[in-house]
């Protein structure tokens, strides 16, 4: 059994990971910014704890993480205002890498997306901008950390039944379920190859745990 905890607990692909975890026998602790979501965040079986990532500092979130075996970063503004994207998907997410590191859990798994790179190429008059500078500097971050990382980059996310299958070669960036993707998360946890590895990938043929074991790059 395995002690994880999950920012961005009440997510759509948080509330598809939770589950999964959970029935393999992980703890899960789920941190939700609403104290109105905790009731669907334990329906999952994970333990919802309420702390806003925006106001915690490295220790506070510190606090949070010692005890745990994994950390997934899947939080995020959604969108809308570049000062909370950057205060939410950047500077928590950098705080939280730092607070990992003092707190002795060195496994940090960073929900991304498919284009993230500093060269993500996106015009800064594009409302996309400020999420595509704050992903790359967050991924960034973490990989220049001694932490045990996994940079996990899905393509356009759909609510598509899961497959289980996953393609990691493509150039191009596609479809993937949201379902796909929590179990992605999952088999990233379970499997010590891809640590510090970047895996990019859409809904194809290959069985998940196939596919991050032997493409990841």
């Amino acid at each position: 059994m395995a002690r994880i905890i999950l920012f961005g607990g009440h997510g759509r692909i948080a509330l598809l990971t939770e589950p999964l975890l959970v029935e393999r026998g992980d703890h899960v602790t789920a941190v939700i910014r609403n104290p109105d979501h905790a009731a669907e965040v334990a329906a999952t079986g994970a333990t919802p704890h309420v702390g806003d990532i925006e106001q915690l500092d490295e220790h506070q979130l510190a606090e949070l993480i010692v005890g745990h075996d994994a950390v997934v970063w899947s939080a995020g503004a959604g969108g809308g205002d570049p000062e909370r994207t950057r205060a939410v998907d950047q500077d928590a997410a950098i705080r939280t890498m730092t607070a990992a590191a003092y707190a002795g859990v060195p496994r940090f798994v960073m929900v991304s997306y498919f284009g993230a790179s500093l060269d993500h190429g996106v015009p800064e008059d594009n409302s996309f901008f400020a999420y595509a500078q704050a992903k790359a500097a967050a991924d960034e971050h973490l990989r220049s950390t001694e932490l045990e990382w996994t940079v996990l980059g899905p393509g356009t996310l759909t609510h598509d039944e899961g497959t289980g299958l996953i393609d990691t070669t493509a150039r191009a960036s596609a479809t993937v379920s949201r379902a796909n993707v929590a179990s992605v998360i999952a088999e990233t946890l379970a499997d010590p190859a891809t640590v510090r590895r970047t895996i990019r990938f859409i809904d194809g043929d290959t069985p998940i745990a196939d596919a991050i074991s032997g493409a990841a790059t």
